[in-house]
This record gives C-alpha cells, sequence and structure tokens, in this order.
C-alpha cells in the first residue's frame, strides 16, 4: 500500500473523497482521478454506487436486525452522512469505531468527531487485526460479545493476493459475536479488464487488485448472505444493485465496477 502521509502523493482516501465531491484531498488525488476518467468515465458512478452500498447496509443493520455497535476498518474520510450518522438516523444508542491507516484521515476524523462520546476513529492497518480489535477505542465502544456491523468495505482490493486478505477478513469475522453482520465490497475487472488495465496505467501510484466474482465470493465463506434486493437469491451481486427498489435501473456502468453483499455470522446471539 503507498505512502498515505505524503501529500505529493495521491492517497487512496483522497481519491475517493474527490470522487465523491469532497474538500478533503489534494492536488495529487485530484489529478489520479481526472486522469482515471479519461480512461473510465463512469469510475465516478462507481464510486457513488459504492458510497449508497455503504449507507443503506448500515441502515438496515440498525433499523431492521438491531446492529447497535459498528466497527468500519478502511473507513476513510468522514464525509456526509457518514456511518454514524446514518446510524443516528435510525437509533440513539449507536457505537462507531472507525479505523484508517491514513494519518491525514484520522487527523480530520478526530477534528470533525470532538466531543462525539460514542464515536471514535484511530489509525491502524487492516493487515494488523490484533492492533484492531485490542485498541482501547474498540474494546471502549465494541462489546464482542453483543453483534457487531463489520464493514470492510472497499478495502480488500487495495491488498494483493500475496498478503492474503480473505485471511484477514475472516480474523476479523471469528472475533465478532454470532448475529453480527459483515458488509464488504471490492472493484472488480470482471468483462472489463481492458478499462482497469488502461486505469492502472494512468494512475500507477494507486495500485489496486480488482478480483473476480469467485474471489470476492470467498470473503463470505461460512456466513449466511442475504438477498439483495427483493426477489434475489443469496448471492453477491454488484454494488449499486444492493438494496436497490429498481434493480434493473440501478444496473449501470458504475455499479458493474464492483461487488458487493452483506452476510450474517451463524449462530445464537447473545444480543441484551
Amino acid at each position: 500500500m503507498p505512502d498515505t502521509d505524503s501529500p505529493e502523493r495521491p492517497s487512496y482516501a483522497g481519491v475517493y473523497d474527490y470522487a465523491l465531491g469532497g474538500t478533503a484531498n489534494t492536488a495529487a488525488d485530484r489529478v489520479a482521478v481526472e486522469r482515471a476518467k479519461q480512461v473510465m468515465p463512469h469510475i465516478v458512478l462507481g464510486a457513488w454506487a459504492n458510497r449508497g452500498f455503504l449507507q443503506r447496509a448500515v441502515k438496515r443493520m440498525a433499523q431492521v436486525w438491531g446492529i447497535r455497535q459498528f466497527l468500519d476498518i478502511g473507513a476513510g474520510i468522514p464525509t456526509q452522512r457518514n456511518v454514524h450518522d446514518v446510524v443516528a438516523e435510525v437509533r440513539s444508542d449507536g457505537r462507531v469505531v472507525y479505523v484508517d491507516n491514513d494519518s491525514r484521515v484520522v487527523e480530520r476524523a478526530n477534528k470533525l468527531l470532538a466531543g462525539i462520546d460514542n464515536v471514535a476513529a484511530f489509525r491502524a492497518d487492516i493487515r494488523n487485526p490484533d492492533q484492531i480489535l485490542g485498541h482501547p477505542q474498540t474494546r471502549r465502544l465494541i462489546d464482542f460479545g453483543e453483534p457487531v456491523g463489520l464493514l470492510i468495505v472497499a478495502v480488500t482490493h487495495l491488498l494483493p493476493d500475496t498478503d492474503d486478505p480473505w485471511a484477514f477478513v475472516a480474523r476479523y469475522v471469528d472475533a465478532v459475536a454470532p448475529g453480527s453482520y459483515l458488509a464488504l465490497s471490492a472493484t472488480t475487472s470482471d468483462r472489463q479488464e481492458e478499462r482497469w488495465a488502461s486505469v492502472q496505467q494512468a494512475t500507477p501510484e494507486c495500485r489496486s487488485y480488482p478480483r473476480t466474482r469467485a474471489q470476492v465470493e470467498k470473503f463470505f465463506e461460512g456466513l449466511e448472505i442475504v438477498p439483495p434486493y427483493r426477489g434475489a437469491d443469496q448471492t453477491v451481486t454488484y454494488v449499486g444493485l444492493w438494496g436497490a427498489e429498481d434493480p434493473e435501473a440501478a444496473d449501470d456502468d458504475g455499479s458493474r465496477l464492483a461487488y458487493a453483499a452483506v452476510a450474517r455470522k451463524p449462530g445464537r446471539t447473545n444480543q441484551r
């Protein structure tokens, strides 16, 4: 993963923020997105589709499934209607922990979250599960005896196969109680290999590893995938289709840039 502390290099969080119309980005971030758009114009639509997936998944966890605590790994820069905002819309007892490996992300988050006792942010890498799971802020806000909303959205594709991101995801899933939910999305090059190769050439500083549907499905082994929309099978789907009221209308080029699913950890829950 790249040096996230240098403003002269684009960061994943900054690139994503700019694609979503945010202001917490650098000139390097903006250049990277504009270069990517030249070869894949719908990449911004893909960012919005992913953002919508996160918000819909969190709302359903909190409102329908009774999840009141969330661990957001690879959270990115806090923007309008972030996870804690979505949770607060439907319940007053929500708790959220944001984790990111970019110091600028964490610094900005802590400024925005000052005075909010039930939300915290700290710096750590997804590849250090013990540090994240055992961090004082995690232990303060997350009760691992109760179900957790585990959010690993648009982050696993930043890790090469040699890092074995599947093992890291499994470690986090192992740590949460039965009845917890995993929401995960990851970019794919299925049916668009040439365009993704062009994006990588245009933005070599933002190396990523788009994966096949089968590789994304592997993240959910042992879990009960929730049907992504009314009438659908229990399956991984394109990111924009998850929770869509009109899946046919949502099935556009931006949606097809990533796969996503939400799945439940089976077993009895200890939620009180």
